[in-house]
Protein backbone atom coordinates (compact mmCIF):
# COMPACT_ATOMS: atom_id res chain seq x y z
CA UNK A 1 0.00 0.00 0.00
CA UNK A 2 2.84 2.74 0.71
CA UNK A 3 4.79 1.93 -2.72
CA UNK A 4 1.17 2.26 -4.25
CA UNK A 5 0.56 5.93 -2.35
CA UNK A 6 3.83 6.96 -3.11
CA UNK A 7 4.07 6.15 -7.06
CA UNK A 8 0.38 8.14 -6.62
CA UNK A 9 2.29 10.98 -4.90
CA UNK A 10 5.00 11.24 -7.46
CA UNK A 11 2.13 11.15 -9.95
CA UNK A 12 0.66 14.29 -9.50
CA UNK A 13 3.10 15.81 -8.37
CA UNK A 14 4.05 16.57 -12.22
CA UNK A 15 1.72 19.65 -12.96
CA UNK A 16 4.02 21.16 -15.59
CA UNK A 17 3.10 24.82 -14.28
CA UNK A 18 -0.78 24.18 -14.09
CA UNK A 19 -2.66 26.91 -13.80
CA UNK A 20 -5.23 24.35 -11.75
CA UNK A 21 -5.37 20.95 -11.20
CA UNK A 22 -7.32 18.12 -9.90
CA UNK A 23 -7.99 14.56 -9.98
CA UNK A 24 -10.20 12.59 -7.50
CA UNK A 25 -10.14 8.99 -6.59
CA UNK A 26 -12.56 6.40 -8.69
CA UNK A 27 -14.02 4.04 -5.90
CA UNK A 28 -13.12 0.72 -5.90
CA UNK A 29 -11.45 1.42 -9.41
CA UNK A 30 -15.06 0.78 -10.14
CA UNK A 31 -16.43 3.88 -11.66
CA UNK A 32 -20.48 3.60 -12.81
CA UNK A 33 -22.19 6.18 -14.88
CA UNK A 34 -23.62 7.65 -11.83
CA UNK A 35 -20.31 9.00 -10.65
CA UNK A 36 -19.13 12.38 -12.43
CA UNK A 37 -16.04 14.29 -10.79
CA UNK A 38 -17.01 17.72 -10.72
CA UNK A 39 -13.82 20.35 -11.12
CA UNK A 40 -14.49 24.33 -10.28
CA UNK A 41 -12.01 26.28 -11.51
CA UNK A 42 -11.70 30.06 -10.62
CA UNK A 43 -11.06 32.60 -13.59
CA UNK A 44 -9.59 35.88 -13.04
CA UNK A 45 -7.65 36.50 -16.20
CA UNK A 46 -10.25 36.10 -19.47
CA UNK A 47 -8.33 37.54 -21.65
CA UNK A 48 -5.71 34.96 -21.53
CA UNK A 49 -5.62 31.49 -23.61
CA UNK A 50 -5.78 27.94 -21.54
CA UNK A 51 -5.10 24.34 -23.32
CA UNK A 52 -7.09 22.13 -20.98
CA UNK A 53 -6.50 18.57 -20.34
CA UNK A 54 -8.70 15.44 -19.06
CA UNK A 55 -6.34 13.22 -17.11
CA UNK A 56 -6.94 9.45 -16.78
CA UNK A 57 -4.87 7.16 -14.33
CA UNK A 58 -6.24 3.45 -14.96
CA UNK A 59 -4.10 -0.14 -13.94
CA UNK A 60 -2.62 -2.39 -16.75
CA UNK A 61 -5.62 -4.76 -16.19
CA UNK A 62 -7.82 -2.02 -17.88
CA UNK A 63 -9.78 -4.08 -20.32
CA UNK A 64 -10.45 -1.36 -23.50
CA UNK A 65 -7.90 0.24 -25.79
CA UNK A 66 -9.62 3.61 -25.37
CA UNK A 67 -12.09 5.71 -23.07
CA UNK A 68 -14.90 7.53 -24.32
CA UNK A 69 -16.13 10.30 -21.86
CA UNK A 70 -18.30 13.36 -22.16
CA UNK A 71 -16.73 17.16 -20.80
CA UNK A 72 -19.22 19.04 -19.08
CA UNK A 73 -18.67 22.64 -19.25
CA UNK A 74 -20.58 25.55 -17.44
CA UNK A 75 -20.15 28.71 -16.32
CA UNK A 76 -20.83 32.66 -17.17
CA UNK A 77 -21.06 33.01 -20.87
CA UNK A 78 -20.73 29.14 -21.75
CA UNK A 79 -23.79 26.97 -22.50
CA UNK A 80 -23.88 24.29 -20.67
CA UNK A 81 -22.43 22.05 -22.91
CA UNK A 82 -21.04 18.66 -23.27
CA UNK A 83 -18.42 17.03 -25.76
CA UNK A 84 -17.56 13.74 -26.23
CA UNK A 85 -14.22 12.26 -26.44
CA UNK A 86 -12.48 9.32 -26.94
CA UNK A 87 -8.77 8.71 -25.33
CA UNK A 88 -6.87 6.63 -27.07
CA UNK A 89 -5.31 4.79 -23.95
CA UNK A 90 -3.26 1.75 -26.28
CA UNK A 91 -1.03 1.50 -29.39
CA UNK A 92 -2.24 -0.95 -31.59
CA UNK A 93 0.26 -4.14 -30.46
CA UNK A 94 -0.93 -3.48 -27.23
CA UNK A 95 1.51 -1.18 -25.29
CA UNK A 96 -0.08 0.90 -22.93
CA UNK A 97 0.48 4.94 -24.12
CA UNK A 98 1.58 7.13 -21.31
CA UNK A 99 3.38 7.92 -17.92
CA UNK A 100 4.02 4.40 -15.92
CA UNK A 101 4.81 3.38 -12.62
CA UNK A 102 4.36 -0.06 -11.21
CA UNK A 103 0.49 -1.34 -12.78
CA UNK A 104 -0.32 2.52 -12.99
CA UNK A 105 -0.58 3.92 -16.73
CA UNK A 106 -1.37 8.22 -16.83
CA UNK A 107 -2.39 9.34 -19.68
CA UNK A 108 -3.38 13.39 -20.27
CA UNK A 109 -5.94 14.14 -23.16
CA UNK A 110 -6.23 17.59 -24.47
CA UNK A 111 -9.78 18.29 -24.47
CA UNK A 112 -9.41 22.11 -25.57
CA UNK A 113 -6.59 23.66 -27.14
CA UNK A 114 -6.46 28.00 -26.59
CA UNK A 115 -9.38 28.16 -24.85
CA UNK A 116 -10.37 31.81 -23.83
CA UNK A 117 -12.82 31.42 -20.62
CA UNK A 118 -15.93 34.74 -21.46
CA UNK A 119 -15.71 36.21 -18.00
CA UNK A 120 -13.92 36.30 -14.98
CA UNK A 121 -15.41 34.03 -11.99
CA UNK A 122 -16.11 30.08 -11.58
CA UNK A 123 -16.58 27.42 -14.47
CA UNK A 124 -17.65 23.98 -13.56
CA UNK A 125 -16.26 21.05 -15.91
CA UNK A 126 -17.61 17.47 -15.00
CA UNK A 127 -16.00 14.20 -16.44
CA UNK A 128 -18.24 11.44 -17.21
CA UNK A 129 -17.48 8.08 -18.30
CA UNK A 130 -19.46 7.43 -21.38
CA UNK A 131 -18.47 3.66 -21.95
CA UNK A 132 -21.01 0.79 -23.08
CA UNK A 133 -19.94 -0.85 -19.72
CA UNK A 134 -20.74 0.28 -15.91
CA UNK A 135 -19.08 -0.29 -13.65
CA UNK A 136 -15.92 0.54 -15.87
CA UNK A 137 -13.18 -1.04 -13.68
CA UNK A 138 -9.31 -0.59 -13.51
CA UNK A 139 -10.00 3.82 -13.62
CA UNK A 140 -7.83 4.94 -10.41
CA UNK A 141 -8.88 8.51 -10.88
CA UNK A 142 -9.60 10.92 -13.18
CA UNK A 143 -8.96 14.69 -13.23
CA UNK A 144 -8.73 18.29 -15.35
CA UNK A 145 -5.69 20.21 -15.66
CA UNK A 146 -5.76 24.15 -16.92
CA UNK A 147 -2.35 25.35 -18.34
CA UNK A 148 -2.35 29.28 -18.83
CA UNK A 149 -0.74 30.38 -21.82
Amino acid sequence: MKRYLAILGLLASCSDGAFYEKNVAIADRSWEYRDIPTFEVKVEDNKAKYDIYINVRHTNQYDFSNLFLLLHQQGKGIKDTAYRHEISLAELDGRWKGKTAGSLVEVQHLALTDFVFPDTGSYIFRIEQNMRKTPLTEINDVGLKVIKK
